[in-house]
């Protein structure tokens, strides 16, 4: 099977890869020399981007525990990157342990990573698949062994459709797996942006990278979220949904939307 170009027995370290890149912006160690190049390039090109990722992070820690507070307890995280503590089972599970969650990833490397840190249970899967054809994510073995669609599930598309062109219809691709929710189901859900600040020296980082990055604006995120009802406060910038500490310095420049809705 091939995934990106290269084959998924195969990790590819010539090139960056967007998971690996994020993970070195967070201060994980799970990169390669070229990941790390392009992650300085990146916050040379865009001094707030660390703060960015980390407010991403934060914004996923929170809605979280929003979507299992609210009664959710299975999670279907796609384009979850290379495991960085506290994650989404960790998080989910403080506050119900009886959460079960799959992870999917269409990097090599993050499905070895996963595989060997992540406590493998009935409760929690890895797969490596690819958000460009969610119905083999659907209907993956892996999948349907954690997830059940008969019961309401929460669907994390954190800082991953942003890889997705217009040409690989990444509105169909959510309403594929929207479809494929119960109601009661959750959509978390963060996308970069330009809308605050000339991002063209950022996206020709990701150039020579696996993903492209796409940028986009607040009208072309909100759409993803067709079929869902926003939860409060609607669709903002990561550092102000819900926040639970105080917002940082800069956070008016956080190139992120970010939200949470709800399936009727």
């Amino acid at each position: 099977m091939m995934e990106n170009g290269f084959r998924a027995e195969e990790i590819d370290t010539g090139r960056p890869h967007p998971a690996r890149i994020y993970d070195y912006l967070l201060g994980g160690k799970d990169n390669y020399e070229v990941d790390r190049k392009a992650a300085d390039e990146l916050a040379a090109a865009a001094p707030e981007v660390r703060i960015g990722v980390r407010a991403n992070r934060a914004f996923l820690s929170r809605a979280v525990r929003y979507v299992v507070g609210s009664g959710v307890r299975q999670i279907l995280d796609i384009g979850t990157g290379l495991p960085t503590s506290p994650n989404v089972h960790e998080i989910a599970q403080e506050t119900a342990p009886d959460v079960r969650i799959a992870y999917v990833d269409n990097d090599p490397i993050v499905n070895t990573y996963a595989n060997a840190l992540l406590s493998r249970s009935a409760a929690t899967g890895v797969v490596l698949a690819d958000l460009r054809d969610p119905r083999a994510i659907l209907e993956h073995p892996e999948v349907r062994r954690v997830i059940d669609f008969e019961e309401p599930v929460a669907l994390l598309l954190v800082a991953v459709l942003h890889f997705l062109t217009e040409a690989e219809r990444p509105e169909e691709v959510v309403a594929t797996l929207r479809d494929a929710l119960p109601d009661g189901s959750f959509l978390v859900l963060s996308h970069a942006t330009d809308d605050f600040a000339d991002r063209s020296e950022a996206q020709a980082v990701y150039n020579n990278a696996t993903a492209t990055l796409n940028l986009r604006s607040r009208s072309e995120v909100e759409r993803f979220f067709d079929g869902f009802e926003l939860v409060e406060p609607g669709l903002v910038q990561v550092p102000f949904w819900r926040p639970d500490t105080a917002v940082p310095d800069r956070s008016g420049e956080i190139g992120f939307y970010g939200g949470v809705a709800r399936r009727a």
